[in-house]
């Protein structure tokens, strides 16, 4: 979830998209928010948390992307976010999950282990 907040962050500052109360004269946001708007940071961490959490327990899936869904509306709903910087935050933030769970599934040798080069043994 960190990393996913951070490449939100990152991102955020490098794209500088105005939030919609900021563009919008008419948007009357339920809530202050600063900086920019684009990607969504929640729904970054959220489809991030959504992933991990599915990975250590498969079968609550279902409740963990409902949730994230739901926090990634709310940034809609509230009006501190555009639809497409929450879609965009929900595919970083499924994409680092991916990324961290594969290199979690990723066959790892200890320290004291001898490498293996393949080949047979020597001929005597």
């Amino acid at each position: 979830m960190w990393t996913a907040d951070l490449l939100a962050r990152a991102i955020k500052a490098g794209v500088e998209r105005p939030r919609p109360s900021a563009t919008v004269t008419e948007a009357d946001p339920l809530m202050g928010a600063g900086g920019w708007s684009f990607p969504s940071g929640h729904a970054a961490t959220a489809f991030a948390g959504a992933v991990a959490l599915t990975y250590l327990w498969r079968r609550g899936a279902l409740v963990f992307f409902l949730l994230a869904v739901a926090i990634a509306f709310s940034r809609v709903y509230v009006g501190v976010h555009y639809p497409g910087d929450v879609l965009g935050g929900a595919v970083l933030g499924t994409l680092v999950g991916l990324a961290w769970v594969a290199a979690f599934r990723l066959p790892r040798r200890s320290a004291g282990a001898p490498r293996r080069s393949g080949a047979g043994p020597p001929g005597g």
